[in-house]
């Protein structure tokens, strides 16, 4: 709060703090890119030689602004950064970009440039030099233009080899990252609360003790599968991505999973809601054998082996038990 008490407007900035704040902006927007050219590298080395080629045109820019500003001010440059400026437009920190995706990078990266090309049209009708409103002019066509200088980049360093194996890291990620740990939670949250769920329908017939059951069954075993998939690895030595989104991914499908057959028991009548249990049931467990035909390249025929006949045989003991 104390901060933004001694943030200063943009319209009330001078022409030589509008073009230092030009300069360290450029600055930061060349760090974002070569760190995101780091952090893809060894995944994806084409992207990241992009990424690479867009850094140095930012620092292109940079070097044009000091030279203009050192023209008409001298070499003194204020240290004003988009921080300091109220409404100016702000950059993530690198620790959240870390857990972007590489076409969330790209979306951000074309914000990027459209931020900074609203900005230079701006300072540009601000300015009162005409060789400084022209260079601005030039730096704003140029940010609008980095659409196509990526194009270019990318044709240069994306081939289609490249691209095939880019899209094949990217789907192993994404596997790695979501469809097995959320695959695993859906199995377990399907499978182990179908004992639990159907002993207490069986053994009180009341759809409301069954449902409580089910809800706290289910509901514990996502929580308990979430924080033992992120604690169990940081992603940084297996390569399974982040934690925080395999937890994620595990305990809301494990929660998902034991809910479907616990939710009908919200019905009063006993034998319409575990009828209607039953059908949930039945289509769970051919979801996740389709999910790992899919996506696990499990033959459906030994999926749909291990899952239906492995949760039929749960159901029963359930069964057996309640009805006992």
């Amino acid at each position: 709060m104390r901060m933004s008490n001694h943030r200063k407007r943009f319209s009330d900035l001078s022409e030589h703090e509008m073009l230092a704040l030009a300069i360290s902006s450029e600055e930061d927007d060349a760090l974002i890119y070569r760190h995101w050219a780091e952090l893809l590298r060894d995944d994806y080395p084409a992207t990241a030689a992009v990424f690479e080629g867009m850094a140095e045109e930012e620092n292109g820019h940079r070097r044009r602004l000091i030279d203009t500003y050192r023209a008409r001010f001298g070499t003194a440059i204020p240290v004003i950064r988009r921080e300091h400026v109220a409404g100016y437009y702000g950059r993530r920190p690198a620790w959240m970009m870390q857990t972007l995706s590489l076409e969330a990078i790209r979306n951000e990266s074309a914000l990027m440039e459209h931020d900074a090309a609203q900005f230079y049209a701006r300072a540009a009708q601000a300015s009162t030099d005409a060789a400084t409103r022209k260079l601005l002019g030039d730096l704003a066509a140029a940010e609008r233009n980095h659409g196509e200088r990526a194009e270019e980049l990318s044709e240069e360093h994306l081939t289609t080899a490249a691209r095939a194996e880019e899209g094949a890291v990217a789907h192993r990620d994404f596997v790695l990252t979501w469809v097995q740990p959320g695959l695993a939670g859906l199995m377990d949250g399907s499978v182990s609360t179908l004992a639990p769920i159907f002993a207490t329908a069986f053994a009180t017939q009341d759809t409301w003790t069954t449902f409580l059951v089910g809800l706290a069954a289910s509901l514990g075993a996502g929580i308990s599968m979430g924080f033992t998939e992120a604690a169990s690895d940081d992603g940084v030595v297996s390569g399974r991505g982040s934690p925080i989104k395999r937890g994620i991914a595990s305990g809301v499908m494990t929660a998902v999973g034991g809910l479907g057959h616990a939710l009908p028991y919200l019905i009063p009548h006993f034998w319409t809601a575990t009828i209607i249990a039953c059908v949930v049931v039945f289509v769970e467990l051919w979801a996740i054998a389709w999910i790992q035909n899919r996506w696990m390249q499990t033959p459906f025929w030994r999926a749909a082996l291990q899952v239906v006949v492995g949760g039929g045989l749960v159901f029963a003991t359930g069964v057996l038990i309640g009805s006992g």
